[in-house]
């Protein structure tokens, strides 16, 4: 499969899963470019920006673990080519 280059951003609304975001992230790090957390805490909410290089396939795997987690959600996006 091709490997193309995309971003998840994650919305985190329970603090309680934040050790196992960076737990799948961890796991998926060879797939990772970049990373950035936003805590913002008067709003009792984090965002994490991702830019990931890899498969449709990868991408579905990482957003997948992630979404399933509670008070987390998840959007992606894919270049084209």
């Amino acid at each position: 499969m091709e490997k193309r280059i995309g971003s998840l951003l994650i919305l985190i609304e329970d603090s309680q899963s934040i050790s196992k975001i960076n737990e799948i992230l961890s796991s998926h790090s060879q797939f990772i470019l970049g990373r950035q957390g936003i805590p913002l805490r008067d709003k009792e909410i984090s965002v994490i920006s991702i830019v990931l290089e890899g498969t449709t396939d990868e991408f579905g795997s990482i957003s997948g673990k992630l979404g399933r987690l509670n008070g987390v959600q998840v959007k992606s996006i894919m270049a084209k080519s």
